[in-house]
């Protein structure tokens, strides 16, 4: 057949089933391209993600079923805090509203700062779709869904906060959705001091002594592209004068006003390659500042993780089924630098970007994260024995523990797991120094209360407060 035939007869026959074709839907779709999302990319900032997975099954496997449950969360979407919120003011004054912006600013005009008043720096959010006390009660609603089993509907649970006034309601929301009516008389709030004179007995321990920070100390807060953004906005609006630094708190405010607005304007302004270095800016310094670039990181997220190591050797029958702690982003990532989860092979480079970096942010600590780690009890299959394993999953993906992957849905053996932990984890007491008068380990999951006075704030609730009423 001609060539110039077999093309029409190939059009002939696109036509004949474009119809079919074009009404049909493929099951799997072919495209994998970007893997973008802004949310990604605010650092700590803006509003919950689920970690991007390993494509692990979130439910146990067939097999078992989860006997113990052991949280950490970081409190819900917030308002920037005042000294972000000094340096976004400084930048917006640079914002005369009586001129006609262009280009990339041409909104300007129409827009409000989403801060009514400064007092609210540092509160928890409660408005938008994407609002802070909104995500402790969703949070805690699917909470309930997934490990209501492991309550009988009687028995009074304890839950633990630490002592800040925005990671409080975060915990009490998430009681709500949880408990529902039964929240008021079923469970019990613990508040533990954020004091460093907590010692151990602390969900914020602090390590003062022998501080790895000097390479946190001299990070800058902006990138290259921070730059070319002020020139882009000062080239289309003559008169402007904007700096990189200017850009870096624009672009913090856009990350935040999700968190209190169902859009911001502001996220269009820059490209997806200045977003991309903003994250990078809170991924080192969250990875210096609080995380494994930061060795005494490591002793200090040892309490959590060697006090919960106890909970699951002794199990549910011993102690509870149910241990939900409520706290900030840099208590997480402490936790995860002692039990080496995510930890790069080499320092994160200060001069470029690593892609593939297995240390971002977005994937770890938005506002709402938290880290689940599961005990699960599981049945004898072809591959695997009877008995208890583990599963740390972290913001609703699973992550897997090291080359320990030997369970059911690549759990990890309890005593396998037990032994890999003991073998990493540092000295908390020695290598921070904690005084002889300070308590030397946690022990608050088994000295706990168990009175329901401090679910609800007592009293009127004022614009902000830094430290709650205990």
């Amino acid at each position: 057949m001609a060539p110039l035939t077999t093309l029409l007869y190939a059009l002939s026959i696109t036509s004949a089933l474009g119809s079919s074709v074009s009404e049909s839907s493929k099951p799997f779709s072919q495209e994998f391209r970007d893997n973008y999302s802004v949310l990604k990319h605010y650092g700590g900032n803006g509003p919950y993600s689920e970690r991007r997975s390993y494509g692990i099954d979130r439910d146990p496997p067939a097999s078992c079923a989860v006997d113990q449950v052991i949280m950490i969360k970081r409190h819900g979407e917030r308002y920037p805090s005042p000294s972000l919120g000094a340096g976004i003011e400084k930048t917006l004054s640079k914002l005369d509203p009586k001129t006609k912006y262009q280009g990339d600013l041409a909104f300007f005009n129409d827009w409000s700062y989403y801060v009514p008043n400064k007092c609210l720096y540092n509160a928890e959010t409660s408005s938008g779709p994407y609002a802070g006390l909104l995500d402790g009660y969703t949070h805690g609603t699917e909470y309930r869904a997934r490990y209501g089993h492991l309550w009988d509907g009687d028995a009074i649970v304890p839950m633990w906060s630490s002592g800040y006034g925005r990671v409080i309601e975060t915990a009490r929301k998430f009681g709500e959705g949880f408990f529902g009516y039964n929240y008021s008389t079923n469970a019990a709030l613990n508040i533990i001091s954020e004091s460093e004179s907590m010692g151990a007995n602390s969900l914020t321990p602090v390590c003062y002594a022998n501080r790895d920070s000097a390479t946190c100390d001299g990070l800058s807060n902006t990138m290259p592209q921070f730059k070319v953004a002020a020139e882009r906005l000062n080239a289309q609006n003559p008169g402007l004068d904007l700096n990189a630094t200017d850009v870096y708190y624009l672009m913090s405010m856009a990350s935040f006003e999700l968190n209190a607005r169902a859009s911001s304007k502001w996220i269009d302004v820059f490209t997806q390659d200045e977003w991309v270095s903003f994250g990078y800016v809170h991924d080192l310094n969250y990875y210096y500042c609080a995380g494994p670039g930061d060795k005494s990181m490591s002793a200090v997220g040892s309490v959590y993780a060697n006090a919960s190591l106890t909970l699951l050797n002794e199990g549910p029958q011993k102690t509870n089924p149910l241990f939900f702690n409520f706290a900030h982003d840099t208590n997480i990532t402490p936790i995860l630098a002692a039990l080496g989860l995510l930890t790069p092979e080499e320092d994160l480079p200060l001069d470029r970007i690593p892609f593939g970096n297995p240390y971002s942010t977005g994937d770890i600590v938005p506002q709402g994260g938290h880290f689940t780690i599961e005990r699960l009890s599981c049945d004898k299959t072809a591959i695997s024995d009877a008995g208890s394993y583990v599963r740390l999953v972290l913001n609703e993906a699973v992550v897997p523990f090291h080359q320990c992957t030997s369970g059911p849905g690549y759990s990890c053996p309890l005593e396998e797991y037990t032994t890999i932990v003991k073998g990493r984890l540092p000295d908390f007491v020695g290598q921070c120094k904690v005084p002889h008068k300070d308590p030397k380990s946690l022990n608050f999951w088994w000295k706990y209360n168990s009175t329901t006075e401090l679910n609800y704030r007592n009293g009127s609730v004022p614009c902000q407060e830094a430290e709650a009423q205990r």
